[in-house]
């Protein structure tokens, strides 16, 4: 605990300077990105019905709250994914079969230069070439913005076929390490960014990405157990050459602390964790990531606390564990929810829009709530212990504060905030941001009865 709190520290003192190097990065995620992502649902089998049906959800009923991205995760590019012998026989991540050489014994959908293509048995308005676009012009028709999932690096069957490099005299051979892979999914090697070519052929992913119509980009394996600080450069390179602004997102964590500075300057939003899902003891740790980063936080560089597991996940029993509604109690969808805004993390919806229940969409209905993640500053954990926890942060233009109060205990507990631990002085007017209420006039300090893992987000104006 100790030590995360003298990163946080570290952090706080050091933010301010490299914040002034951003401008290198195209204008985009200028608030913290708000959407949706198939993967906590449909982990890598969805499909092109499926996903347009996800997407009229959105522009119907969470479009006008400011929920902008849909992306594809993970796999679209595997044409078995998504069968009926696969939802019932899939363990695990679904590795390639290899012969005794690695070379893939099950092929993926891929283009002559090595660069994956949607499966046009999962995706049928891909064929011909068509690619993506179709679908990235019926997201965009319904006034949304259009994201795909990618594993870093080159496929190994491009590898074994040494695909040509897009426009120049190298082959996947020249520029992948085969020494260089995934330790969880066997479909890439590594791009090395020394050799020649290396940097053409991302030029040539992304080229294709934004002819697609792509605005959101989420690179897996790339930030945490090895921090492959050259393919970041090279994606950063690639996006800034494509000819259209594309956010970049980079999974999984825990991202090193120690690369802060590097991956503000190169990417829009990174993973502070492995995957989180809907487990007290994931929401409990996340109030540490969340405030060691605090320091790192700024316009188009988002610390990222992962999807939020709400609604109803894991289809089929995949991703993780069996078929379910969120086993979140709901005072922890309220800690969950709160600590994302206030901490100004991407809001990510990781559930199927089309069976949730209604309680479960209304609860990312809160334009009040949703005002703090997208529009507050100063960010920060005022203080934490075994029981409770209170974060703040400023109302830009206001002499206005938010305050996020938080129960940790397994009891209900009531949780309070003195005015003078950040040198408050005079009488508040409070209001509750969740209940749209206001809750009256207070000085020294305010506190409210939480229920057990729950919490309160709050607006205070000052009253001479």
């Amino acid at each position: 605990m100790k030590r995360v709190v003298l990163l946080a520290a570290a952090a706080m003192l050091t933010g301010v300077v490299w914040a002034a190097e951003l401008p290198q990065k195209a204008p985009v995620a200028r608030t913290p990105p708000m959407g949706w992502n198939s993967f906590n649902a449909y982990d890598g089998t969805i499909n092109e019905q499926q996903f347009r049906a996800n997407v009229d959800v959105m522009a119907k009923d969470l479009k006008e709250y400011g929920w902008q991205y849909a992306v594809i995760d993970f796999l679209w590019y595997n044409p078995r994914l998504g069968s009926e012998d696969d939802l019932a026989n899939r363990n695990g991540n679904p590795d390639l079969r290899l012969d005794g050489r690695g070379k893939p014994l099950d092929t993926l959908d891929m283009d002559e230069y090595g660069r994956l293509l949607p499966s046009v048995n999962r995706f049928p308005s891909a064929a011909k070439g068509a690619g993506f676009k179709p679908i990235a012009d019926y997201v965009h028709g319904k006034g949304l913005s259009f994201g795909i999932h990618i594993m870093r690096g080159i496929p190994r069957q491009a590898y074994f076929e040494n695909s040509p490099v897009l426009g120049t005299k190298y082959t996947a051979k020249d520029i992948a390490n085969p020494r260089d892979t995934c330790p969880w999914l066997n479909y890439m090697y590594g791009v090395d960014p020394t050799k020649a070519g290396a940097q053409a052929y991302y030029d040539s992913l992304l080229t294709l990405y934004a002819a697609w119509g792509v605005d959101f980009l989420k690179v897996d394996d790339i930030s945490a157990q090895v921090y492959h600080a050259g393919e970041i450069e090279m994606i950063r390179k690639a996006i800034d050459r494509c000819g259209r602004p594309i956010v970049l997102s980079l999974s999984p964590g825990e991202t090193p602390l120690g690369r802060a500075r590097h991956v503000a300057r190169n990417a829009n939003l990174w993973r502070l964790s492995d995957d989180f899902w809907d487990n007290w003891a994931l929401l409990s740790h996340s109030f540490d990531l969340l405030n060691a980063w605090s320091g790192w936080r700024a316009t188009g560089a988002w610390p990222d606390g992962d999807m939020l597991p709400i609604g109803h996940l894991s289809l089929h029993g995949h991703p993780e564990g069996p078929d379910r509604v969120s086993n979140f109690t709901w005072p922890e969808h309220y800690t969950l929810m709160s600590l994302w805004s206030i901490a100004r993390s991407p809001l990510m919806i990781g559930a199927d829009l089309l069976s949730s229940p209604e309680r479960s969409l209304a609860f990312l209905k809160n334009k009040e709530v949703l005002a703090v993640n997208q529009a507050s500053s100063g960010n920060r954990q005022i203080r934490k212990d075994e029981y409770e926890a209170v974060w703040m942060a400023d109302v830009p233009g206001s002499a206005d504060r938010y305050l996020a109060l938080f129960n940790l205990t397994n009891e209900k507990r009531t949780v309070a905030f003195h005015f003078e631990d950040e040198m408050l002085r005079g009488r508040f007017a409070v209001r509750d941001l969740w209940a749209h209420q206001d809750l009256g006039v207070f000085d020294e300090e305010f506190g409210a009865p939480l229920d057990p893992h729950g919490a309160g987000l709050y607006r205070l104006t000052l009253r001479r």
